[in-house]
């Protein structure tokens, strides 16, 4: 086992043959991920991916309340604060690693157990393969704090069915895992104490031409239905007002639409910052007809120029740093983001991911 004590990496044999298995070991602060564990992780992938003994790669988290709660945004703040140019190498660098993962040659297994938002959804909805616990607890809350669904989120989110991505990635609402096996985020739901059964089997388990059918065949094994989803029994309403084509009209549909979801997210997407409102609307409708990789290009140019403006720092400020609850968004008000300042956020950087 590597002693890289933030992320750990091992190799696990059985009668099938080597697993590749990552262990994320943060969970003191919810495995959020800093620049260290992506650069290694990416690193550790590339080896992987090449060794003709390791057929399959797991990843999960310690013992916890949490897969990955997402980025380390505290990290982010401090390196802005000290103004450090390397910064957007953090976002390049977690991009490529999304990337890396959504081309994997070989199964990639993310066993979801707790927390699983941002960062934690950009390291496992990828894979081919992400199981459930009943534990899951799963969003893209960035809007909250002045920023944008990335991590692939922009290619993920509007191919969900029924609008529903439109729905997670600007209200930033919080779903079960019930919801995500009906959403297709998860394939299976699985008891938590049958995990490390789930490991040892894919280890046992000698693979066929179709290395991720054989998978998807151990996973099966263990797998227990899902309850019926609350979110999918709401979906007529949320197809019906987020499939509009301005986020004042998102706005107006929400109000007048009597159903208590509809009302709870108008409230919700009130508070958010105006300028990430109108450029996750207009990423997920662009994101909605672009392949994979040309996604995440648009997603880095989004956030160099995120970095740039004020809403995603002062939004890590009010959520994380001072935890008070009210950031002070520029501008605060829809009419104040034009159309051309939209524009911009989407326009080529000097150094484009690559």
């Amino acid at each position: 086992m590597n002693t890289y004590s933030e992320v750990l990496f091992e190799e696990t044999a059985g009668a099938g043959g080597h697993l590749g298995l990552i262990t994320l070991n943060r969970p003191e602060v919810l495995n959020s991920l800093n620049h260290s564990m992506i650069n290694a992780m990416y690193g550790q992938l590339q080896k992987w991916a090449v060794a003709d003994h390791i057929k399959a790669v797991i990843i999960r988290a310690a013992d916890g309340r949490a897969f990955c709660a997402g980025g380390d945004l505290r990290s982010t703040y401090d390196r802005f604060k000290k103004h450090d140019p390397s910064l957007a190498n953090f976002f390049r660098d977690e991009y490529q690693l999304n990337r890396t993962i959504f081309h994997y040659p070989k199964p990639y297994v993310a066993l979801l157990d707790g927390i699983t938002m941002g960062g934690g959804v950009g390291i496992s909805i990828h894979g081919s393969h992400r199981v459930a616990t009943d534990r899951l607890l799963f969003a893209m809350p960035e809007t909250g704090i002045g920023f944008f669904p990335d991590v692939g989120g922009t290619y993920f989110l509007p191919r969900l069915p029924s609008k529903i991505g439109f729905y997670l990635g600007l209200v930033g609402a919080r779903i079960t895992s019930d919801d995500c096996v009906a959403l297709g985020i998860a394939q299976h739901q699985v008891p938590r104490e049958k995990l490390e059964d789930i490991i040892q089997g894919i280890a046992e388990q000698s693979f066929s031409n179709d290395a991720r059918q054989s998978v998807s065949e151990v996973i099966a094994q263990f797998a227990t239905p899902a309850k019926p989803s609350p979110l999918m029994e709401q979906q007529d309403a949320i197809r019906q007002c987020f499939s509009v084509n301005t986020v004042e009209n998102l706005i107006k549909a929400l109000h007048e639409c009597s159903n208590p979801i509809c009302q709870e997210s108008v409230a919700a997407i009130l508070k958010k910052s105006p300028t990430s409102l109108k450029i996750t609307l207009r990423a997920l409708q662009e994101g909605a007809k672009l392949d994979f990789d040309a996604c995440m290009r648009q997603e880095f140019r989004l956030v160099c120029r995120f970095l740039q403006g004020d809403d995603f720092i002062e939004g890590i400020r009010a959520v994380i740093i001072d935890k008070d609850q009210t950031p002070h968004w520029k501008p605060n008000k829809l009419e104040a983001v034009s159309l051309d300042e939209v524009e911009k956020y989407f326009a080529p950087v000097t150094h484009e991911l690559v």
